[in-house]
């Protein structure tokens, strides 16, 4: 799938590709696709639209900051990790 980013005079932000939001907050909103999630900061951030059929979220606000994170994968127990 097709991911991109179309962020408007840093008050809409505009992600296609999107699985799910995970959660969203005036001042924070974190958006799952297929390869990573992204995490959008800012003010007064509201959802605008949510069309997960056709992968698309859009938010408006403040943007101030965008911070991607590759999905972790299974996490081992402690045991394990230690004695390797």
């Amino acid at each position: 799938m097709n991911e991109s980013i179309l962020i408007e005079e840093m008050s809409n932000i505009c992600i296609k590709g999107a699985n799910r939001v995970i959660s969203s907050t005036p001042t924070q909103a974190v958006v799952e696709t297929s390869t990573n999630s992204i995490i959008i900061s800012g003010n007064n951030l509201e959802v605008k639209k949510l069309d997960l059929d056709n992968h698309e979220v859009t938010f408006s606000g403040k943007i101030t900051n965008l911070k991607f994170s590759s999905p972790s994968g299974p996490k081992q127990p402690l045991l394990k990790r230690i004695f390797k």
